[in-house]
């Protein structure tokens, strides 16, 4: 079983610092993968490099990189020089289209027709992820062009998909997806189904299937759901996640942490598991004895 662990960002002059430490901490309790997200604090890509670089081993995500914002070239001269930075096979580039109200809202671009934005973008990323020039004009992306980004190694690349036409897209074009906000009767009904044939008749290998949620092991249930209700909230309105929760059938994201006593919330974390994904990113969202419950029991599942 696979298990990584979603690093809190950073804030302060020392975010690299204290970054640098959480992922040492990781790789020194065992987990095989740490995540880090991209909002609007520390550029992910950027601190995995730095934080990366110093420690070695375990395997680095994005979780996830918005397009829009970025040219495919300039993502995958980024992404390469973190690969070259942290070394062969450790990083992970999670991609996606953010949401409507941050792309249109707050960047100012147009979010129409956000799956034929993400096939064209991946036309341009991936052949320069891989070391090869490309030449593509869409309606969205247009490039000519090639990098000489020392690093020869292949980035692979997960594609934050919900929706059957992304899921279509991810398990046809990329390494897998990766999810948040996302059940296990949800992963199992729909989202694995779906990307797993697309890559089978693609020609593929089975696509991964990473699902990150919300996580803390304590005896107060009650109490642990209502503040992942509180931390999470603003995920239940947006609607994408949204679908995902009336897929499920849960009223909000406190529904979709996974809490309880160390059986109760290994149990939910093998389920998971059986129900297609292929690893699990655990998301502490509480601090103090909780927090070092959460992380132990995490670590002995990842060993």
């Amino acid at each position: 079983m696979r298990i990584g662990i979603m690093l809190g960002q950073p804030t302060g002059s020392d975010a690299l610092l204290r970054l640098t430490d959480d992922l040492r901490q990781a790789a020194e309790e065992g987990f095989q993968s740490a995540w880090l997200s991209h909002i609007f604090g520390i550029d992910a890509l950027t601190a995995l490099a730095v934080a990366g670089s110093q420690v070695p081993g375990i395997e680095l995500g994005t979780g996830v990189v918005p397009t829009y914002p970025r040219h495919p070239g300039a993502l995958a001269q980024q992404a390469r020089t973190t690969a070259l930075a942290v070394g062969p096979d450790r990083l992970s580039l999670g991609i996606g289209l953010s949401h409507r109200i941050v792309i249109e809202n707050m960047y100012g671009y147009d979010f129409d027709k956000p799956a034929r934005h993400m096939k064209e973008y991946l036309s341009v990323l991936l052949p320069l992820l891989a070391g090869e020039p490309v030449s593509y004009a869409g309606e969205t992306i247009r490039a000519n062009l090639a990098l000489e980004v020392p690093n020869e190694d292949r980035v692979p690349v997960l594609l934050a998909a919900m929706g059957p036409q992304m899921l279509k897209l991810a398990g046809r074009r990329t390494d897998g997806t990766v999810l948040w906000m996302t059940g296990p009767a949800t992963i199992r009904t729909h989202i694995a189904p779906i990307v797993t044939e697309a890559a089978a008749a693609a020609g593929r290998p089975a696509p991964r299937v990473v699902c990150a949620l919300p996580v803390c092991v304590t005896d107060d249930a009650d109490a642990a759901r209502n503040k992942a209700a509180t931390v999470f909230e603003a995920y239940g309105t947006l609607p994408s996640y949204r679908a995902m929760m009336d897929r499920e059938g849960v009223a909000g994201p406190g529904d979709l942490a996974i809490v309880g006593t160390e059986d109760q919330v290994a149990a939910r974390i093998h389920e998971i598991i059986a129900s297609g994904a292929t690893e699990f990113v655990g998301a502490l969202f509480t601090g103090g004895e909780s927090a070092a419950r959460t992380r132990k029991l995490l670590a002995g599942l990842a060993s």
